[in-house]
């Protein structure tokens, strides 16, 4: 199914959609990782010469990973999109796809655990030259940003500190010298992003997070224009594996039919939890991009209508309060991930981010006491009222 000018809500539900022979209603599973062929001679053609809906191997390509790519790219109005294996393996294909010794990186760094590892300690080994800044100051993107740059990654809104970028500025400075700009959205959320809009070259997302939402499979996707994806993106990732399970990627296609609505719920609630515990007496802070209490409402509010689904508190009294905090809630559940149907509560310091240098910690607004909360879809007044309880535990 082709590129039309339907609106998102019902791209998500039909966009790219392929029927086999049968005209199934639910799109189908293809279980195979390989496909045959008539005779050696078609063999040989498929491999000179591949037709669009023509499959070689399901880590090159499958029809349940490609109706998934193509209803990504379609919701992010991108022309194309590759599906991996997870968040990370999109991150790290993105940039090793693009990048080569002697090429020079500029980053935010603000970053999530693993998207600071691959920044800091991978790209490094093999010869690229990285320089971290903070991305919220657009003094520093200048300054950083090279005649020689070759790309420029951050994160839309930073996890977990929800720290926000002026993401077309960026672009508009980084095109200026002809420079890539690679976006990790995944906390902004495909049905709030304005990435593309802003002029992102490489939009990537864990899909594992919004597109599944319900704590069942990894996956990834990176999206952008046509000769970037099925240009040095491919051909990177089909020859080093990072390629998605087509099960995952069938799983999460089924769920981009209700991303819309459980992601707008999620920041509903998100944006009450903060009007409900702004001010309280155990907190130093609330933070949500779009909630006025954010340092950088102004900018937020400019570039999406929703924050997302994820608030962050800082808790005053550091470690010890966050972990009575914690211990005390009944309708969160503590893990590392987020985005999900269940409430979560995360501790950055303890976990997601624990290989982050404590000398570092603050220039990135990392301190013992914040804690990341994930709204789900339970009944929006549950969650605020565990959250209270729980604070007045502290």
């Amino acid at each position: 199914m082709g590129k039309t000018d339907w609106k998102p809500q019902t791209q998500l539900i039909h966009q790219g959609t392929r029927r086999s022979q049968y005209g199934e209603v639910s799109e189908a599973l293809f279980l195979t990782q390989g496909f045959v062929y008539d005779s050696a001679e078609a063999a040989e053609a498929r491999f000179v010469n591949q037709g669009e809906d023509e499959f070689i191997y399901a880590r090159y390509g499958n029809p349940t990973t490609r109706m998934f790519e193509d209803r990504m790219a379609a919701i992010e109005g991108c022309e194309d999109a590759f599906a991996t294996a997870s968040g990370m393996a999109a991150v790290s294909g993105a940039l090793m796809a693009v990048l080569q010794s002697g090429d020079h990186l500029v980053s935010s760094r603000a970053l999530f655990g693993s998207c600071n590892y691959i920044v800091t300690e991978v790209l490094p080994k093999f010869g690229v030259e990285t320089t971290l800044i903070d991305g919220r100051d657009l003094d520093a993107w200048k300054a950083a940003i090279r005649p020689d740059t070759k790309a420029v990654f951050l994160e839309s809104i930073s996890n977990p500190t929800l720290e926000v970028i002026d993401l077309k500025a960026v672009c508009e400075l980084a095109h200026a010298v002809g420079a890539l700009v690679i976006v990790d959205n995944a906390m902004c959320s495909p049905i709030f992003t304005y990435a593309k809009e802003a002029g992102a070259d490489l939009i990537i997302y864990s899909t594992t997070k919004h597109v599944d939402g319900q704590g069942r499979c990894l996956g990834g996707i990176i999206a952008g224009d046509r000769d970037l994806i099925r240009g040095p993106i491919e051909t990177y990732l089909k020859h080093t594996g990072g390629a998605i399970s087509p099960f995952n990627a069938w799983v999460q296609l089924k769920s981009l039919e209700t991303l819309d609505l459980r992601v707008r719920q999620q920041a509903r609630t998100a944006l009450a939890v903060c009007d409900a515990v702004e001010g309280h007496r155990a907190l130093n802070f609330v933070r949500y991009p779009t909630h006025k209490a954010h340092p950088q409402y102004d900018l937020a509010i400019t570039q999406s209508e929703s924050g997302g689904t994820v608030i962050t508190i800082d808790l005053k009294g550091g470690k010890d309060a966050a972990f009575t905090f914690l211990n005390a809630l009944k309708v969160f559940t503590i893990s590392n991930n987020f985005a999900d149907a269940k409430s979560i509560a995360t501790h950055p310091c303890t976990t997601t981010h624990k290989n982050v240098p404590v000398e570092r910690r603050p220039e990135v607004g990392l301190t013992d006491g914040l804690v990341r909360l994930s709204m789900g879809l339970e009944d929006p007044q549950d969650i605020i009222d565990d959250i209270l309880t729980a604070l007045g535990a502290i």
